[in-house]
């Protein structure tokens, strides 16, 4: 198989490269050169953003593929102007879309024929996230048609590369030790993907000639807050506490779900439907595999400590985690009403 990846240097991309390395396909990757790619590529310098920025893409000899896989996150025009040059030179195109694309808020267990937002335009500048999304897979759909478009739509990703600063910002957090604000229930349902696994998926799916969107996630509940936060204590060997605290509480504190508490929102709210409560029967049947959260959580800090403990981050991404003061005040305060796990695998669950 030849396979072109838009991007390749990071994180899903990264996955995606090294997953398709693995399987000895013949692999090219396009991007702006600011990270060097995974060894064994053919590298493609060029900036999609700039006048002529495909050029590299469109000049002869380059040849075909059979797949494009394209993570493109901002702009549509930018996918829309890439499709169209590639159409009629590649066989299939992959774009890592994403659950936010759904109408807000989607009810718990929605399906890909759920209501997506209106006013996506596949030539348009940024706008939002999810009409960026959005437009980036009418862009796809508009140049490859829909029988060759596959629409990942992916919801929380995990994993070793991860650039957004979640799994990341728990390890390095529990690292450190000490009381750690655990949010409950300790047993809340949690719905993600391993990189790796989506990556795995993406070339199954370029194998078995898929097209049409997919809810690309685990099944609810594949891991829950509790066994997360207890594999980064066990992974990072940390002597860390984790106080297990009321959502009542935590939200009543004034922390932000999801952002200051990266991963967590609050039980029985829509966010929680819509991060953590998506049908996925259609990628399970399509081959979707996720490997236990203990791997993900460890591989993960095992690749932390390998570049020295910091994490890449995007910069066009919020910063997440909870400023230290902001959690001492909280745990001061006595809002640990469940009791601690030493080690993260005994104490009271709420």
């Amino acid at each position: 198989m030849r396979l072109l990846v838009l991007g390749g240097t990071e994180f899903v991309g990264r996955a995606v490269v090294e997953a398709a390395l693995g399987r000895g396909w013949d692999v090219t990757v396009f991007n702006r050169g600011r990270h060097a790619p995974a060894p064994g590529v053919r590298p493609l310098t060029g900036d999609r953003t700039a006048p002529g920025g495909l050029d590299t893409l469109a000049a002869p000899g380059e040849g075909d593929w059979d797949a494009v896989v394209d993570t493109w996150s901002a702009a549509p025009r930018a996918v829309h102007e890439a499709a169209r040059l590639l159409r009629g030179r590649a066989r299939r195109y992959v774009y890592v879309s994403s659950c936010s694309v759904y109408t807000w808020a989607p009810p718990a267990g929605y399906t890909e024929d759920a209501p997506v937002v209106e006013g996506a335009e596949p030539e348009a500048d940024a706008t939002d996230y999810a009409r960026d999304k959005r437009g980036g897979e009418l862009a796809v759909v508009d140049a490859f048609g829909a029988d060759a478009a596959v629409l990942v739509r992916a919801g929380l990703i995990l994993g070793p590369y991860e650039n957004i600063g979640r799994l990341p910002w728990w390890l390095t957090r529990i690292a450190r030790g000490g009381p750690v604000l655990a949010p409950g229930p300790r047993e809340l349902p949690l719905q993600y993907v391993d990189a790796r696994d989506l990556a795995a998926w993406i070339l199954g799916a370029v194998e078995r000639e898929s097209s049409g969107p997919y809810n690309l996630m685990s099944r609810q509940g594949h891991a829950t807050m509790g066994e997360l936060l207890e594999a980064c204590v066990r992974a990072t060997g940390a002597a860390a506490e984790l106080r297990w605290t009321a959502p009542e509480i935590v939200l009543g504190a004034g922390l932000a779900p999801w952002t200051e508490l990266p991963v967590w929102v609050p039980p029985g709210s829509d966010m929680h439907d819509a991060l953590h409560a998506a049908d996925v029967s259609r990628a399970l049947a399509t081959g979707l595999a996720c490997r236990p959260v203990e791997e993900t959580v460890a591989d993960t800090w095992t690749w932390l400590r390998s570049i020295g403990g910091t994490a890449p981050r995007r910069p066009d991404r919020p910063t997440l985690g909870l400023d230290p003061e902001r959690e001492a005040k909280v745990l001061a305060a006595g809002t640990s009403i469940a009791g601690s796990s030493a080690g993260g695998v005994s104490g009271t669950t709420p």
